[in-house]
């Protein structure tokens, strides 16, 4: 197998099992993970308009989130106001209902973020992250997550790998034990 054939699928099975995992956990919330993307956005950045959260996205990159909104807006966790000022302009913001998923989101994210740590071990990260870089830059996915980059501060790298840090979910676990 060619070495851009084995990467194309692993890239695929590792984003299809993450996600999998993802979908099961948010569903206890009651979020897919698309929505789950826009309640994370809007709880680091309040007051974003609809346009700015579209070009933030990578779940919905190219396209307007208007569907994903208001299906955010219809379940009570998302509301969207017109500004006086400007109004063709749509603000986005988190009810009460949203900021409490939003934080449920982040816990199960953090979950899965300590499960792909431990998963690294020892292994170049950086070389598979600038690959990564390389492979989507200029795409819309690439484009909203190097804005989304720019925009949100990096943590130190202690900062999931506490003592406190949740359980491993069972595909990595089941991954590395075949190792």
């Amino acid at each position: 197998m060619r070495h851009a054939e084995a990467l194309r699928y692993l890239i695929l099975a590792a984003q299809r099992e993450g996600n999998r995992w993802l979908a099961r956990q948010l569903d206890q919330a009651g979020v897919t993970p698309s929505q789950a993307e826009v309640l994370r956005i809007l709880l680091d950045r309040a007051g974003t308009t609809l346009r700015g959260l579209g070009e933030l996205l990578v779940c919905e990159s190219g396209h307007s989130p208007s569907r994903l909104v208001s299906g955010l807006v219809d379940a009570g966790l998302v509301d969207r106001t017109v500004p006086a000022a400007n109004r063709r302009q749509v603000e986005l913001s988190l009810t009460e209902a949203g900021q409490r998923t939003a934080r449920e989101v982040a816990a199960i994210e953090e979950t899965l973020y300590a499960s792909i740590e431990a998963s690294i071990g020892d292994h170049d990260v950086e070389a598979a992250l600038a690959l990564l870089r390389d492979m989507v830059a200029g795409s819309p996915a690439g484009e909203a997550w190097a804005r989304r980059q720019l925009a949100t501060p990096t943590p130190p790298a202690s900062a999931s790998a506490s003592a406190s840090a949740p359980t491993t979910p069972d595909h990595a676990r089941d991954a590395r034990s075949a190792r």
